[in-house]
């Protein structure tokens, strides 16, 4: 979906400016109030966006749909104020808080970001999840097996959620968060995770806190994804940083007008 060229004749298109498609709040677990991170973003030359998390399984977040109603209808009084802020949650895949959202609730979002924060392991490797944030590694599982298993995860998520970014898409547990990406990130995997992408029309997030490799960036856009850039900003010298997503995006070959913008692009799962 493109929008309407509205530039009136004879005045020129404003200027093209990045969009921090995902930072967060007081809401969750950021360190400003809405109205301050929009004012941050914006002094950065940024668009802002407020992707607060959306999840039972995250301690500081919104927990069930009324919470996620009062929030939209903050954040939609704030754009009164700020019209370019663009209305987001971040939703944990693992979690059932985005099957649960009123149709009409999640229509009222300018994107829906999601993340696989924990990774549903086959009944070969053991069954259960493992978490991106637990500290221990679970006894006699193999790395190997445990990443075919989070790209298979990863495959779902793309194929059933319908969310328009994917959050931080080569996070990995804690005791991983040490090893090389290219031991993790195998070239058959990176294929298949960017072949995925590609074919679910979800954009690629190259975050700047937990930035992936840039070489699986360039293996997205050469297979036909779309990519967004997000600070995945908690704290005020964070929200709006998109230096470095937006130089890796570059170089990677996707042009600015193609990065991920909700006003532009439209939605997936509305």
């Amino acid at each position: 979906m493109t929008a309407p060229d509205v530039t009136a004749p004879g005045v020129a298109a404003p200027a093209w400016r990045p969009r921090d498609c995902h930072a967060h709040t007081t809401f969750s677990d950021g360190h400003l109030a809405p109205e301050a991170l929009v004012a941050a973003v914006e002094a950065r030359g940024v668009r802002p966006s407020i992707a607060d998390h959306c999840s039972r399984d995250v301690a500081l977040a919104l927990k069930d749909a009324t919470a996620l109603a009062a929030y939209v209808a903050h954040l939609e009084r704030l754009r009164e104020a700020a019209p370019d802020l663009a209305v987001s949650g971040e939703f944990c895949w693992h979690d059932t808080l985005w099957r649960e959202a009123p149709p009409a609730l999640w229509a009222r979002l300018t994107h829906a970001v999601g993340s696989v924060h924990a990774v549903r392991l086959p009944q070969a490797l053991g069954g259960g999840r493992v978490h991106m944030f637990q500290r221990h590694w679970p006894a006699g599982l193999d790395v190997d097996a445990y990443m075919d298993a989070h790209v298979a995860d990863a495959e779902r998520f793309l194929a059933e959620m319908p969310v328009d970014v994917y959050a931080h898409p080569t996070l990995v547990p804690l005791p991983l968060r040490g090893r090389p990406a290219e031991a993790l990130w195998t070239e058959p995997r990176a294929e298949r995770l960017a072949r995925a992408v590609a074919a679910s029309g979800v954009a690629f997030e190259v975050s700047n806190r937990y930035r992936p490799p840039p070489d699986l960036v360039a293996r997205v856009v050469a297979a036909g994804g779309r990519l967004s850039v997000g600070s995945d900003g908690h704290a005020p010298d964070q929200v709006g940083d998109v230096a470095w997503p937006l130089a890796v995006a570059r170089a990677a070959g996707a042009r600015d007008a193609d990065l991920y913008e909700p006003t532009v692009h439209g939605r997936r799962g509305a």
